[in-house]
């Protein structure tokens, strides 16, 4: 197995099963300091920098808590308009995280440019951890999500997972490659247009993951175990924000999860994961229900992202 020391996290296509369970294990070894909301100090002479070219809430502050937690110091940006990459200068990836390399030991990047977290690794001499890039990956959420189902579900292989949403999202992409490193069945569902690529299909069962389509949610709904959605209404995420105004559509009965679903048609120890936020594809009523686990999922993303700052800067081995 690799080392993480010094390594950059831009994808989850080429990450060895082994390295998922490394993780996981670190996960396990620092979460009683969220869990007990108490810091600690192994990180205490390191320094992140959160460089954010599009709107977050949970990305950006959980990899900023677990920074926190483990010590270490914290600054960059949230909004690019108000730094030289997105004013009238326009400051290429190059010369923006060239600079940056000198301010801090890793940098957590988000960017609306599908390759942009890969492209400022070429130019850092420091860690690039891929926060979401346009349609291409969000390895940090994803291993949140699995490290999820193992804790929730006792094991990830021999699980089914059906994926609602829109196929061309990041998490899509970083959960499909994650999967084929498992032994795991899934079920795709998405509207026509947000459909997978021909060539995600590819790589897929270049892989040998076993995976199906089907065009509704009742369709697939009785034989999973884990329920993994996204929204089918939503931002385009290769632009700096969304500025769209009032015209928001509603989520066809396709793609959506109900309280009445699940008791009438889904396995009872079914969870449902959302990395959120969410339109109506969710509705509020299944929060209460023993399903729910999307709200662990965003206290996992501390302790994960715990995990990866711990390994990438050499706190631990």
């Amino acid at each position: 197995m690799r080392s993480f020391i010094g390594r950059d996290i831009l994808s989850l296509k080429d990450f060895e099963r082994a390295e998922f369970f490394r993780i996981f294990d670190v996960c396990d070894m620092l979460r009683p300091h969220a869990e007990n909301r108490r810091n600690t100090d192994l990180l205490k002479e390191k320094t992140l920098l959160t460089a954010f070219y599009q709107p977050s809430t949970r990305t950006r502050l959980a990899t900023e808590a677990a920074m926190h937690r483990l010590g270490g110091h914290v600054l960059g940006f949230s909004d690019a308009k108000m730094t030289r990459a997105g004013d009238f200068y326009q400051e290429s990836i190059k010369d923006t995280v060239h600079m940056l390399e000198y301010y801090a030991d890793v940098i957590a990047m988000r960017h609306f440019q599908q390759g942009a977290p890969a492209e400022a690794a070429k130019w850092a001499s420091v860690p690039i951890i891929n926060c979401g890039d346009g349609w291409g990956e969000h390895p940090t959420q994803v291993l949140t999500d699995l490290y999820t189902v193992l804790k929730e579900r006792s094991r990830i292989d021999g699980l089914h997972f059906l994926c609602i949403g829109d196929m061309r999202m990041r998490t899509m992409h970083s959960i499909g490659y994650a999967l084929t490193k498992f032994d795991c069945e899934v079920t795709l569902i998405s509207p026509p247009d947000m459909s997978p690529t021909d060539e995600w299909k590819a790589e897929l069962r270049e892989q040998n993951l076993r995976f199906r389509e089907v065009e509704h949610v009742e369709e697939a709904i009785a034989d999973a175990d884990v329920i993994y959605m996204e929204p089918v209404v939503q931002p385009d995420y290769t632009k700096a924000r969304d500025e769209r105004g009032e015209s928001v559509g509603k989520t066809p009965s396709n793609y959506k999860v109900t309280r009445e679903m699940m008791r009438e048609k889904g396995r009872s120890d079914a969870i449902i994961l959302h990395s959120l936020p969410r339109m109506d594809e969710l509705p509020v009523d299944v929060d209460n229900t023993r399903h729910a686990r999307y709200w662990e999922e965003a206290f996992n993303g501390v302790v994960l992202r715990m995990a990866l700052l711990a390994l990438v800067l050499g706190a631990v081995e």
